[in-house]
């Protein structure tokens, strides 16, 4: 297993729309072990391909307090939704910064599993609203994309102040 490097806003690459997965073999084994082993680290509770720089349509989360209940999501899609909850939602590529996001509250997910084999779920609370946000992922937006142009211009110099704070 390795981690796996976690690009930061404003990388364009993190604005890159994510390709579905039509192989699934050992090498996507390897990496779906090695995206899980990169968000428990850094900690997350969810992360995207396109986070580390590879663009197709997977997700990790584990939303639980005991951080044994991995759930891997390939070519993730949203069939239902419904109710709508505001919560703080922070991000692996924006290091530090927690706003406000409105999103459903319950949804309802088919995606394929590390074998190709189609399953569907229902999800709500924070599991619905990590899909979601790591959804987006897939489609190149971020939870600064909800968030007015100040606040997201705001966050995005503080960060590139930081990774230059880094570099120095």
């Amino acid at each position: 297993m390795a981690l796996l490097n976690i690009l930061h806003f404003p990388d364009p690459r993190l604005r890159t729309i994510a390709k579905p997965v039509t192989e699934f073999d050992e090498e996507l084994k390897q990496f779906v072990s090695n995206m899980f082993e990169t968000m428990y680290e850094a900690p997350g509770i969810g992360l995207a391909a396109t986070q580390v720089d590879r663009h197709i349509r997977l997700l990790v989360l584990d939303v639980s307090d005991a951080r044994n209940q991995p759930c891997c999501l390939i070519n993730p899609e949203i069939i239902e939704s419904d109710g709508e909850e505001e919560m703080d939602e922070g991000c692996l590529s924006v290091p530090g910064f927690y706003e406000k996001v409105r999103r459903a509250d319950h949804i309802r997910v088919r995606a394929q599993n590390e074998d190709g084999e189609v399953k569907e779920f229902e999800a709500e609370g924070i599991e619905a609203v990590c899909i979601q946000h790591e959804m987006d992922h897939l489609e190149g937006k971020l939870f600064v994309d909800y968030l007015s142009n100040l606040k997201r211009n705001r966050i995005r110099s503080k960060l590139i102040k930081m990774q230059k704070q880094k570099t120095d």
